[in-house]
């Protein structure tokens, strides 16, 4: 039975309402089974259902590594895996620590709540992730957006700050790859600009680990060795296929963050067994470079065949975006769009505001190992009919 009973007032109206409103505009969300050919999820390297990561889990079952936490890692929690997956990380995103945590969600809200401090300011790209938003929501340190990818436009607002008064610590928070437009942001000038500001560069990495840098490394161990001021984020959950989020920066990051924050203090410690799986994962990443190849040709495919739609295909100095966005503008028309393209047996996803800009909705198309030449062909086909 859903709704008030008879001559009650009803105490969710207004989250009825809301959701009435966002259905009334197209807005409405709802959990959708996975069906179709793959194109939506970011499993890039085509991990995540891969034998070699089931046979990890397995392995590690069989030298009984719990399920279970038990508890924080400050409790009972704490276990030989979690430590030694953080061991592994900072030996191989090239840190002199990393901190392992539940999600990427969790990793961005507790270090933008946690470590900036009062006096300090931290700048952010306008298109930064939710998550990121969701840390400065928490955070004691002033914090401004900054226009996209636009270097100058950081360069001169931490030098505003400064002129102003602003005697802190700068912070620069970016994605090395962004996960709507697809593009990649300007890190040899934005590293350039934290060394002379004297700022903390924190980068994002979600969304190339895996596929991008030496070995899998992401975007910003393809410029070469990183100095202290530089913390990455690594998601697990994307191109290494598995779960969890690994935090790569200075000793004082993994310390600091260990003692104060709350996101971390508080929750029960991540899966041992998914720490186990994890550092499979990244064995196979550092030995990957064919499927990193056949990834590249994927992309450069999907350019070809879909860049006659209007998909934008952002090409950087790490090379192809593996995340093709085709705008739409008009909500209703994506998701139309999208849903004549579900039909025909493709999963691409719709995205509409507040994820993207208002005018922006968008078919969402991602390129991973899931997909065959064939397959790419065949989508753009068929979003070309249903475009019409």
């Amino acid at each position: 039975m859903s709704g008030p009973m008879p001559g009650a007032a009803d105490p969710f109206a207004a989250l009825r309402a809301d959701l009435d409103g966002l259905a009334a505009r197209g807005r409405r969300r709802i959990l959708a089974p996975r069906r179709g050919i793959d194109f939506a999820s970011n499993d890039y390297l085509g991990l995540a259902q891969s034998g070699v990561l089931a046979d990890a889990a397995a392995d590690a079952i069989a030298r009984g590594v719990p399920v279970g936490s038990g508890g924080s890692r400050l409790l009972r929690g704490n276990h030989p895996e979690h430590e030694a997956l953080e061991a592994e990380a900072a030996r191989f995103f090239g840190s002199e620590a990393a901190l392992f945590l539940p999600t990427g969600y969790t990793a961005n809200s507790a270090l933008l709540s946690t470590l900036p401090q009062r006096g300090d300011a931290i700048f952010v790209d306008e298109w930064i992730h939710a998550s990121s938003h969701e840390g400065l929501r928490l955070t004691r340190a002033a914090w401004q957006t900054v226009p996209h990818n636009d270097a100058g436009a950081m360069d001169a607002a931490i030098t505003a700050w400064r002129a102003g008064g602003g005697s802190g610590t700068p912070w620069i928070a970016v994605e090395s790859l962004y996960s709507m437009d697809g593009d990649f942001a300007p890190l040899a000038d934005l590293d350039a600009i934290a060394r002379r500001h004297g700022a903390v560069l924190v980068v994002d990495e979600a969304h190339a680990t895996g596929g991008f840098g030496p070995g899998g490394r992401g975007c910003m161990a393809a410029l070469g060795p990183r100095g202290g001021h530089v913390i990455t984020l690594h998601t697990l959950g994307k191109g290494l296929g598995c779960e969890g989020a690994l935090l790569c920066g200075p000793a004082v990051m993994r310390d600091f963050l260990v003692n104060r924050a709350r996101g971390f203090i508080f929750s029960t410690a991540p899966s041992p067994l998914a720490a186990a799986v994890a550092r499979a994962a990244l064995v196979i990443c550092a030995e990957a470079d064919d499927r990193r190849a056949d990834l590249a040709e994927r992309m450069e495919q999907a350019r070809l065949a879909l860049g006659p739609l209007g998909a934008q295909c952002h090409y950087g100095p790490f090379g192809g975006s593996p995340i093709l966005p085709l705008v739409l503008g008009d909500d209703v028309r994506a998701m139309a769009v999208a849903a004549r393209v579900q039909a025909a047996g493709f999963d691409v996803r719709g995205i509409r505001p507040p994820t993207v800009p208002e005018g922006t909705s968008r078919l969402r198309i991602v390129i991973t190992l899931n997909v065959t030449a064939d397959d790419i062909t065949s989508l753009a086909a068929t979003i070309a009919e249903a475009m019409k």
